[in-house]
């Protein structure tokens, strides 16, 4: 074969062929509509550079956004019973879990880690909306617990990034005990002297707002984030009143005294370093 063949006609090929474009390259962004490009999505933490709307992050993503770069380890997490009522709707429950597990690649709702925010030591437990809502069962109930006891070993503060919608219905009553169950696990913090830090992502709503994301120390959120128990119309149909728009949204709560600080996801690494720093200030000199 002459080096026409060999050579020649491969580079040709290669100049001419099609290339595959990924799928995922440019991302519309639900609030303004416009295109944002997937390496600045990525580099700006999800929010958009046009309008600066906060997307939803993934319960590792916001381990990686939050800790210090190669500071952070992720904890095994106790194991829950997969169908304790054998629940079937239009699916089994087991067939919703394996589908959901493919899908995040996580086992349950929430992760939990330990590392250094700004040098100092601190342990996140972050939930997963993508899990069926990020909904709070026995896994979920469990991983509160670990990460509170991980805190008090430790000697750290414990920061939760909340992102749900409430408890898990098929695991009935089983569910709804995790909230007394998360509330004792923030006892267990505080009672050890540490700060228990809740940050509210969108959504946070049901029991979850009703148990443990009400009880931190100090309440951060992020912008525009969705906080309440029950939707809009149920409240609104409950009350017989017409309500304020946007009451359940962050800023309107930090306007009435529910958060304490709205910050922006690019600023939320240095804002809990300085908060924790501030509050682990344990042995101030005496005056002279």
């Amino acid at each position: 074969m002459s080096w026409l063949t060999e050579f020649v006609r491969p580079k040709i090929r290669t100049l001419f062929a099609k290339r595959e474009v990924p799928d995922n390259l440019w991302h519309q962004c639900p609030s303004c509509q416009q295109m944002i490009f997937h390496r600045d999505m990525v580099t700006n933490m999800k929010v958009c550079s046009h309008c600066g709307h906060h997307m939803r992050g993934g319960a590792v993503e916001r381990l990686g956004w939050t800790f210090d770069e190669g500071s952070f380890t992720r904890i095994e997490l106790p194991k829950a019973n997969a169908d304790p009522l054998r629940f079937r709707d239009t699916k089994r429950y087991t067939d919703r879990l394996k589908e959901a597990r493919d899908k995040t690649h996580l086992d349950d709702a929430i992760v939990v880690a330990h590392g250094t925010i700004g040098g100092n030591k601190a342990v996140v437990a972050a939930m997963e909306f993508g899990f069926i809502g990020g909904s709070m069962g026995a896994a979920v109930g469990n991983g509160l617990v670990a990460a509170a006891r991980l805190a008090v070993l430790q000697d750290a503060p414990l920061i939760v990034f909340t992102a749900s919608g409430g408890a898990r219905m098929q695991e009935g009553a089983i569910s709804l005990m995790q909230m007394p169950r998360s509330v004792i696990a923030t006892r267990l913090v505080k009672d050890a002297g540490l700060p228990y830090i809740v940050v509210f992502t969108d959504p946070t709503t049901g029991g979850v707002t009703a148990s443990f994301a009400m009880l931190g120390d100090l309440h951060i959120s992020e912008p525009g984030a969705l906080i309440g128990f029950a939707g809009a119309r149920v409240i609104e149909q409950t009350v017989r009143e017409k309500l304020p728009e946007g009451f359940q949204r962050a800023e309107y709560l930090l306007e009435h005294g529910i958060v304490d600080m709205v910050v922006k996801r690019t600023d939320m690494k240095a804002t809990l370093a300085r908060v924790i720093g501030l509050l682990r200030v344990r042995d101030l000199p005496a005056a002279a």
